[in-house]
């Protein structure tokens, strides 16, 4: 079975740690670091462990075991699965400073058995702990961020071998590297230059063409580009939460969507004044419609789209953190039905209530899912004054 090197999963944990975490600042000493990790992903676990310590951090570890979630969900009661200790849950948002998931699922079809509708009821008790953590991120005292661990599974699934699977990971997140984070810096200047551009043009609508696609989407007041702060290593992709009120027409995903346990091919969404008025999908569409149904879960939370020559992707990785960063020869644009991020507001998110986010446009949902464009496509911005301009073309930002 392969593994990485030591020194590979040393600067792994050094780019979460001391660069990913605290956005781009690292973790100081005597802050909480809650570390959850898959079983598989022990070895990384390991090593970020003691990196935590190593700045004098302190660390709380969950290890997630996938067949617990497959005996949960084939004996639970309804009753069982929406139990939420809250007490505990609150503490434990109040208590900590930084979150970090290690992502290693052995199977990507491990739930495909489960009944869809049993995984969405106990999703939806997690609502309030979204909620905490969102007031804690926005109040600037919470920072977080996910990374990948190989599997056999994934490897398989994606068409890979595992030692070129994790080749495609040490690519991405430039692991190779003596001192992969000042890369990483590098990175994150260039791509903060063409976010400041971005947020600089006084743009009402973008429009996108692509195959089977023709979308409009209205940034909407107030809004901001986000990209290059540390959530999810890596992260190449520049995106905003737009006015879901304003988005009409039709998006084609060429990218399988992985959820639930099953995979959803070639989706293709139609939006009417935000809404979804029909979803189609050639494979696996009645879940697509089940997800869909979640309260919310009908009206976009993000708009994104990476620059190829950022990405170092350029493979199929069959996992959502890495396809929703895709480079390879036409970028990637993707849409994430249901929950916004706060911080594309540009203003002051501590001053916000929830009437505030609901005014401008900002989605609330318990679902927050990626689905991936990775066709050319060319994406105009309509500015306010009714002129026009294309600012995406073929994978890259022209601007």
């Amino acid at each position: 079975m392969y593994r990485p090197s030591k020194k590979i999963l040393e600067n792994y944990a050094k780019v979460m740690i001391d660069f990913a975490l605290g956005k781009g600042k690292g973790v100081k000493k005597g802050e909480v670091v809650y570390l959850q990790y898959d079983s598989e992903a022990l070895p990384l676990a390991l090593a970020v462990y003691k990196r935590i310590l190593e700045k004098g951090a302190y660390p709380m570890v969950k290890g997630i075991e996938e067949s617990f979630q497959k005996t949960m969900f084939e004996n639970a009661s309804d009753d069982q699965l929406k139990f939420f200790p809250k007490e505990y849950t609150k503490s434990l948002v109040n208590t900590i400073d930084h979150r970090i998931y290690l992502i290693a699922p052995t199977d990507p079809f491990l739930l495909k058995n489960i009944n869809p509708k049993k995984i969405i009821t106990a999703n939806s008790e997690k609502q309030m702990l979204r909620r905490w953590l969102f007031e804690k991120e926005d109040k600037g005292k919470l920072t977080w961020t996910l990374c990948l661990y190989g599997t056999e599974g994934m490897a398989r699934e994606s068409g890979l071998s595992i030692k070129d699977f994790w080749q495609e990971i040490i690519n991405a997140c430039y692991l190779g590297e003596e001192n992969p984070i000042k890369k990483w810096e590098k990175t994150f200047r260039d791509i903060n230059e063409l976010k400041k551009k971005l947020n600089d043009l006084p743009v009402d609508t973008y429009h996108m063409i692509s195959e089977k696609t023709d979308l409009y989407i209205k940034l909407g007041e107030k809004r901001r580009f986000q990209g290059g702060g540390g959530a999810n290593i890596p992260s190449f992709e520049i995106f905003t939460s737009p006015d879901w009120r304003g988005v009409n027409g039709k998006i084609f995903f060429n990218f399988p969507l992985y959820r639930y346990g099953n995979i959803i091919k070639n989706i293709q969404l139609e939006f009417k004044d935000g809404i979804v008025i029909k979803a189609t999908a050639d494979k696996n569409e009645k879940l697509l419609q089940e997800m869909i149904k979640q309260k919310n879960a009908n009206k976009i939370g993000e708009f994104s789209l990476t620059d190829k020559r950022f990405s170092k992707i350029s493979k199929f990785m069959a996992n959502t953190l890495y396809d929703e960063n895709f480079g390879g020869e036409f970028g990637n644009s993707h849409l994430a039905v249901g929950t916004s991020y706060h911080d594309c507001y540009m203003g002051d998110v501590k001053k916000m209530k929830g009437s505030d986010w609901e005014n401008l446009g900002f989605n609330e949902s318990v679902e927050h899912c990626d689905i991936i464009n990775t066709n050319p496509k060319t994406v105009e911005a309509i500015m306010k004054d009714g002129t026009k301009r294309i600012i995406y073309k073929d994978g890259i930002f022209v601007i």
